[in-house]
């Protein structure tokens, strides 16, 4: 925290060890706290020691005796090359930490060291000297970076709840980021769900200085886009596997115990085929394996481990189990999220905790080789949104009747008028309804707007996986994989989303990435070469739980409760849409689960917050798998 009007560095040392010790759950091994002498800035920490698991490894860390200061969330990959270039200039270090390689990085060339750092990052760096205080985030938004500022005072965090300390902070509702929430099922950045925070957005940084705060981006994905190179398919495959072997073998540098999730997907698996390929004894991998088959992908799992000769380890998880977990999803997001698979990823997390602190996924694939089945939609549909109107709602009532979340929105996307369908296509609630609801006539993520602004020159098929990389995989998906896993002291690093892995995949050409209707050819050659095609080739699963079966069954006294209630109209909105969905549910009318799970969410995390700020996660949480998990032993095929 920065405070204009210095006082005791006692107190301001107090006041962030609080917000520190709200997160214990992110780094549960050791902490530390630094106050300025003259009581103007605190930095504190919560370590979940990863690399030199020494003392000198602690956090804040100082540099050139305390002319900089830092406290940071993350993992520098190329660290150990970046001290040797550091070292050719004259730095010295005293220790093995990529901690310190940022204060040197910071030291000799500024902001501008920014280009040269490959990795996860959020943080805090105090330049003594300069009376600068730099907050930085990643490129692509693995770590989250919260801050606020009310008059003469600028504090940050991981997580929104460490903020929430600050009795001076307003607990306002931010309206415009509540109807971003009914429409994207999460609060996009900068905005957060209270009007006095902020989030950091990816690829961004913030200074104050000189009683002045700017923000500014120092990495921008879409010239890539905009510039697709031509290259063969050898070619292509060739950098792409150098590229990728590289992200892999920097995210597998730890100082104690690495493995990985797996699906048995192409994504995972690609990525633990890459892991095993320079290990010399097996990757221990991690699955979760559902008593309901329609969600259970733990059989394609087992026979990839088996095929790689994997480590692996299985959790079988039943209804009750996963129940748990969504009365602790409040306290683990924050903030009002609605994506169901926050259930599962938890589960997994806690699995892969009993064995280890680092785990490597997929994450970011789909966004980046054209996975995802809404954009195969997209295009493939494109012909019928120029169709007649009556026959586009004809076809509209069909789709809604469909069993599937994704079908059902296509009937969304037939059935309105909207200059930008993708917008409908991934909207939860109709933009009329949130009107309705919120009042709020603007609702657009920003960075969503800014791709569209930007995206006349692109082929089609591409402006929805940009924005999608700009605001789904940020403010979804990683925050997801972030809050979930550090809840259980687990850190997720993510081979796809090295940012030169980035770069290249965006410039590739679209038929390196879907081909003969096939989606992520260029990744799945690579891995086919590498695992048997039968083992992994298979239409796209959701990592998804039961909400029709919870909501008609286990949920359904507390979804009443919570529609009779008064909590929608305290949060400033209008009831009648969220009632009327239940009421057509309820009848068996309406199969639209996900807009009832989003509003439970809203309400459960309105009358978690209403109680007072989250307190501590706890350390892992995992103790309750301890007996259940099994080890599955297999010869390699």
């Amino acid at each position: 925290m920065l405070d204009d009007k210095p006082g005791s560095p006692a107190v301001m040392a107090a006041r962030a060890r609080a917000m520190a010790e709200t997160l214990i759950h992110r780094g549960p091994d050791d902490s530390g706290v630094w106050a300025a002498s003259d009581g103007s800035v605190a930095l504190a920490h919560r370590r979940l020691s990863i690399v030199d698991l020494s003392p000198l490894g602690r956090n804040p860390m100082t540099w050139d005796d305390g002319r900089l200061w830092i406290t940071f969330n993350g993992e520098i990959y190329n660290f150990r090359e970046l001290r040797r270039e550091l070292q050719e200039h004259g730095h010295r270090f005293r220790t093995k930490t990529d901690t310190e390689v940022i204060l040197a990085a910071y030291d000799q060339w500024g902001v501008e060291c920014l280009t040269k750092l490959v990795g996860m990052f959020a943080f805090a760096l105090w330049d003594q000297q300069n009376r600068r205080l730099w907050l930085v985030r990643d490129r692509l938004g693995k770590k989250p970076l919260f801050y606020a500022q009310h008059p003469g005072c600028l504090i940050f965090a991981s997580e929104l709840k460490a903020l929430l300390t600050d009795d001076a902070l307003p607990r306002t509702i931010d309206r415009t980021a509540l109807a971003m929430y009914l429409h994207y099922g999460y609060v996009p950045a900068p905005h957060s769900i209270f009007a006095g925070a902020r989030k950091l957005a990816p690829a961004h940084y913030l200074l104050c200085e000189h009683g002045r705060t700017i923000v500014r981006r120092y990495w921008d994905p879409f010239p890539c886009a905009e510039e697709p190179v031509e290259r063969s398919v050898e070619d292509a495959e060739h950098m792409l596997t150098s590229l990728l072997t590289t992200a892999v073998a920097e995210r597998q540098v730890a100082d104690v115990p690495l493995g990985a999730f797996l699906s048995g997907g192409v994504d995972s698996s690609l990525v633990v085929a890459l892991m095993q390929e320079r290990m010399t004894a097996p990757v221990q991998t991690f699955t979760i394996r559902f008593d309901d088959p329609e969600y259970n992908e733990a059989d394609h799992a087992a026979a990839v481990a088996r095929h790689l000769g994997t480590e692996h380890y299985e959790q079988v998880c039943d209804a009750g189990q996963m129940l748990a977990v969504v009365d602790r999803l409040p306290g683990m997001f924050d903030e009002p999220f609605a994506d169901s698979s926050a259930v599962p990823t938890f589960l997994l997390a806690a699995v892969a905790r009993t064995r280890v602190t680092v785990a490597l996924s997929g994450d970011g694939a789909d966004e980046l080789f054209f996975g995802y089945p809404r954009y195969r939609h997209m295009v493939d549909s494109a012909w019928a949104l120029k169709l007649p109107k009556s026959l586009r709602k004809a076809g509209a009532r069909a789709a809604r009747r469909l069993p599937t979340r994704r079908l059902r929105r296509i009937g969304d996307v037939l059935g309105g008028d909207d200059a930008d369908p993708y917008a409908r296509f991934i909207g939860w609630w109709t933009a009329d309804a949130v009107r309705r609801m919120t009042g709020v006539a603007s609702f657009r993520a920003p960075a969503y707007s800014e791709v569209m602004n930007r995206a006349a020159q692109l082929p089609r098929q591409d402006v929805p996986p940009l924005a999608d990389l700009v605001t789904y995989l940020p403010d979804d998906i990683l925050a997801k994989v972030d809050r979930a896993a550090m809840a259980v002291s687990l850190e997720v690093r993510s081979p796809m989303l090295d940012h030169r892995v980035v770069e290249f995949a965006l410039g590739l050409p679209h038929a390196l990435k879907r081909r003969e209707g096939e989606t992520k050819w260029l990744l799945r050659r690579l891995l086919h070469r590498r695992v048997p095609r039968r083992l992994v080739d298979r239409p796209k699963a959701g990592f998804g739980v039961p909400l029709e079966t919870w909501l008609r069954g286990p949920l359904r006294e507390r979804m009443d409760d919570y529609c009779a209630s008064d909590d929608l109209e305290n949060l400033g909105l209008d009831p009648s849409p969220t009632r009327e969905c239940w009421r057509e549910f309820s009848a068996g009318r309406s199969r639209r689960a996900d807009l009832l799970w989003q509003m439970f969410s809203l309400i459960g995390w309105s009358r978690s917050i209403s109680v007072g700020a989250p307190g501590p996660y706890g350390p892992t949480g995992t103790d309750w798998v301890e007996a259940r998990i099994t080890r599955l032993d297999g010869a390699r095929e």
